[in-house]
């Protein structure tokens, strides 16, 4: 039997959607043969002045000017999709983005998910005119919905909860195209662990109550100021604390290590980031929507920091409101925050049960299961 080929269609602005997508590639190729999934990151399809605006300048943005991003990310939500500007922006992605085009002509997919924007507004116009016969989904990856992820001519939407399932409705798409599964994410966040073999082969101690750090930002410094200034609370705790890709934020981490024997262990970039969430009692990050769904399907509470004007907003109020995290303006606060969660067990389990409540592990295979019933209808 011929398997049905699947083109994920990601854009690297940020890694979550890229994450996404590579997440329902994996899962895909877990189906022994039936389906053939291929993962493009669609900037690399793009001539590259388009690539920078979606790249470096949208970081430029959120790290230097976030009030400005803030006011842009309003003022396209709230446009007409058919207003001038919209028109304007439409016009340069495509005559942007011919090499995408001819790729994905030259693949003939079955079918196309789209976790991003982007693709999918490229692919609209060749959906409704006949040229691209395959049917074309879109994934959205925050627990938000902006107006730029909504298109003609899409085959289906998969929301991350019910209320961006609502705003679709609210912005017209049609109730039996809008499915709600959550965001996909890698396969191994449904496993179940054992925490002592996973503490054992990290080299730190199990029964210890553990903060996994992912991360530094506006108002609170860098990692390593975080993970130095936890240190030096009085309280029994260890630190997990990742550098990424950073090989100077990872050879700080190690010599405040060394100062520190036994209560933190740094970490550079890696690829199993559910190991050290279920060695972990509460993780301190950024709201991004992958971060988020993947802490919820372990059950991770969360003390979210230095959220991104607009989506990532919106995931850290979701979380807010669902008693899952507390957020921290500030170095003061995320002191505050952690003393109080420390001297609180049973504010702590209570966030780690709703946590578990709202996590959806299986969101990838539900996006699959999903398009290839449809496909055979």
């Amino acid at each position: 039997m011929t398997p049905t080929t699947i083109l994920m269609l990601s854009a690297s602005a940020g890694t979550g959607h890229t994450r996404a997508a590579e997440a329902l590639r994996v899962h895909a190729a877990m189906a022994g043969g039936e389906l053939e999934a291929v993962h493009l990151d669609v900037l690399q399809f793009v001539t590259p002045l388009l690539r920078a605006i979606y790249t470096d300048v949208y970081n430029l943005l959120v790290g230097r000017a976030p009030g400005l991003w803030s006011r842009l990310y309003r003022a396209t939500d709230r446009a007409r999709p058919r207003g001038r500007a919209h028109k304007i922006r439409r016009w340069a992605e495509r005559i942007s983005s011919r090499a995408l085009l001819r790729e994905v002509a030259q693949r003939r997919p079955d079918l196309i998910i789209c976790t991003h924007f982007l693709p999918a507004e490229m692919l609209s116009p060749l959906c409704g005119s006949g040229a691209l016969a395959c049917p074309v989904w879109v994934q959205v990856t925050d627990f938000d919905l902006h107006q730029m992820w909504v298109h003609d001519h899409i085959a289906g939407y998969f929301a991350p909860n019910d209320e961006v399932a609502f705003r679709l409705r609210e912005r017209g798409i049609a109730a039996a195209a809008i499915h709600v599964t959550g965001i996909p994410i890698m396969p191994a966040f449904s496993h179940q662990f054992d925490r002592r073999g996973c503490a054992r082969a990290l080299q730190i101690q199990p029964q210890m109550m553990t903060v996994l750090l992912m991360g530094g930002g506006t108002g609170l410094g860098s990692v390593i100021q975080i993970a130095e200034r936890l240190l030096a609370l009085h309280i029994n705790f260890q630190i997990i604390a990742l550098a990424g890709k950073s090989a100077s934020t990872l050879a700080a981490l190690r010599e405040l290590a060394a100062r520190h024997p036994g209560r933190l262990t740094p970490h550079g970039y890696t690829g199993h980031i559910e190991r050290l969430m279920a060695c972990s009692d509460l993780v301190v990050t950024k709201p991004g929507g992958l971060t988020t769904a993947e802490s919820l399907a372990m059950g991770l509470p969360m003390i979210v920091i230095a959220p991104i004007p607009g989506q990532e907003e919106h995931n850290a109020n979701y979380l807010l409101e669902r008693g899952v995290a507390l957020k921290a303006f500030d170095m003061v606060t995320l002191e505050y925050r952690i003393r109080y969660l420390m001297g609180h067990p049973a504010k702590l389990e209570d966030m780690r049960s709703k946590a578990r409540a709202l996590g959806r592990p299986e969101a990838a295979r539900a996006v699959l299961d999903t398009v290839m019933a449809k496909l055979h209808a």
